[in-house]
């Protein structure tokens, strides 16, 4: 009974601790000193309204109408760029400004001409509908029981376990250890369908184990190892489907405006060679860029175990969650090969037998505890603001306009991926969030592939791709939101993210580009 006691107190301790690292972050993600956070709070204002002016200078703006597009058209645009100046200067959060967008939608659009009767306006009833439309998306429904899965391995602390049985096996070479470090995000990649929950289960152990040896939580050590994991969990967005919300996104658009239904084994046959040689990649960059103070860490073993003995054996709840991660992972990889079911139903039903009493793992009231509901209000206002900018046509003029200006729609297929993939990473520097990017992108992508001549599945390969490098979160701390938890810890500097990232950014580019001329080309998804 004590030692069952002290199990508990233990776990509790972890979860507080890791809570913690999560707080912090979503607390000062961009890390900030007092004075620049204060000027930042004070210039939100100004970006607030620097937003109410770009959408009131797409509403007036002459000649747009003239130009082919449409009244509801012309209005979805003006919304797209005032939730972009939202979404890049952060004047409000994430899901305020969700909630800005759903009332512009049903007062903008609801006043628009009726499609199927000009004469008539859809009404504010109509708007909301386009408005709240996200909400309905199988995706939605995938990204909300991703979010419940990742709670329950915080819950029963079995995402901790799992990486520090990696790292025990890793041995005591820091060179080692940072193998371990990518392997347990890429077994973590797998089972938590959620960036910023991997990383807030891998840092708290990385870096209590650099505090373990001695090293203040700014050493080159433990940059070394965080910087690592938050590279890693973006590199491996990219190979599995379910490893981030914005593939939701694409997969979203795909299946509702090119009939294309995607499947997770086709999207790891097409992302994880490139994750996977990538990652080798990440290792020599991280050993080049970030030189450690120890090369070994002495009895680096014995300090996980002890932690392992910390945890003791394994939870009754911890394997029945083993068990339904292994059959969630077997149904998602046989999808279309073994049975029919989508992931979307295996993940809810996945979801149900973890709430079930005795069966299940936590409640539900742990679970309103742990989900962070604002994510799922972003993505499915996301959603609804892509439909809408395809629906009314304001994503196919736009593609027109930006795309035949530059001439990009009369290059070959690898000309093209090679420019509009350079925008897409480059455009992202201004984006905190790739969901919010991929709702803003993906619409004029899928515009501009139905004009593709002679290319594989309809244009569907140009799509992935794109979103392959929405997911470039390389860069900067404010890419990504794994990055900013990473970074709300203080364990590395901006400039040590960057001659990282730097690196790892133009490889990956490159890699694109190979893999478009080989690979992808290869098995026919371009």
């Amino acid at each position: 009974m004590r030692k069952a006691a002290q199990q508990r107190i233990h776990l509790r301790r972890q979860a507080s601790e890791e809570k913690a690292v999560v707080d912090s972050a979503q607390a000062g993600t961009e890390h900030r000193t007092p004075d620049s956070f204060l000027s930042h709070l004070h210039l939100r204002p100004v970006w607030f309204g620097l937003a109410v002016l770009a959408l009131v200078a797409v509403l007036l703006a002459p000649g747009l109408q003239e130009a082919g597009l449409s009244v509801a058209g012309q209005r979805a645009l003006a919304i797209l760029v005032f939730a972009v100046v939202l979404w890049v200067t952060e004047a409000v959060s994430y899901p305020v400004s969700s909630v800005a967008i759903i009332g512009l939608i049903a007062l903008l659009i609801g006043f628009s001409p009726d499609p199927e009767a000009p004469q008539k306006s859809l009404g504010t009833n109509g708007g909301l509908g386009y408005a709240l439309e996200g909400f309905s998306a199988a995706a939605v429904a995938l990204v909300a029981g991703a979010l419940v899965l990742a709670a329950a391995m915080q819950a029963t602390g079995l995402h901790k376990r799992v990486a520090l049985l990696v790292l025990k096996f890793a041995g005591e070479k820091t060179s080692r250890i940072l193998i371990g470090v990518i392997v347990i995000i890429v077994i973590l990649s797998f089972f938590v369908p959620s960036a910023t929950a991997r990383a807030g289960a891998v840092v708290p152990v990385l870096l209590g184990l650099v505090a373990a040896f001695g090293l203040p939580k700014d050493s080159k050590l433990s940059a070394l190892f965080i910087i690592t994991a938050a590279q890693a969990i973006s590199i491996w967005n990219i190979g599995i489907m379910t490893a981030a919300a914005q593939n939701q996104v694409a997969v979203g658009f795909i299946r509702e405006e090119m009939g294309r239904e995607i499947s997770w084994p086709e999207w790891f046959l097409w992302g994880a060679p490139w994750s996977a040689v990538m990652s080798v990649v990440l290792y020599f960059v991280m050993r080049w860029a970030i030189r450690p103070e120890l090369t070994r860490l002495e009895g680096g073993r014995e300090v996980v175990g002890r932690d392992l003995a910390a945890l003791g054996p394994m939870t009754g709840k911890e394997i029945r969650l083993t068990v339904v991660a292994l059959l969630l992972l077997l149904a998602w990889s046989t999808q279309g090969i073994l049975h029919p079911v989508d992931a979307t139903t295996v993940t809810l039903l996945a979801v149900a037998v973890l709430l079930m009493p005795r069966v299940g793992v936590f409640s539900w009231k742990t679970v309103e505890g742990l989900v962070t509901w604002g994510t799922l209000v972003v993505f499915a206002v996301g959603i609804s603001l892509g439909s809408l900018l395809l629906k009314t046509g304001a994503a196919s003029w736009l593609s027109e306009r930006a795309f035949d200006s530059l001439g990009i729609a009369h290059m070959p297929l690898l000309a093209m991926i090679a420019l509009v993939s350079a925008f897409t990473i480059l455009i992202h520097l201004g984006f905190a969030s790739a969901t919010a990017l991929s709702s803003a992108l993906i619409p004029v992508f899928i515009a501009f592939s139905m004009t593709i001549p002679n290319a594989a599945q309809g244009g569907l390969g140009f799509v992935i791709v794109q979103q392959f490098a929405i997911c470039f979160g390389f860069l900067l701390p404010v890419s990504a939101p794994q990055n900013m938890l990473a970074y709300g810890t203080g364990a590395f500097t901006a400039k040590q993210f960057l001659k990282t990232g730097i690196p790892i950014t133009v490889i990956g580019y490159l890699m694109v580009l190979l893999f478009s001329a080989t690979y992808w080309r290869w098995i026919g998804l371009l």
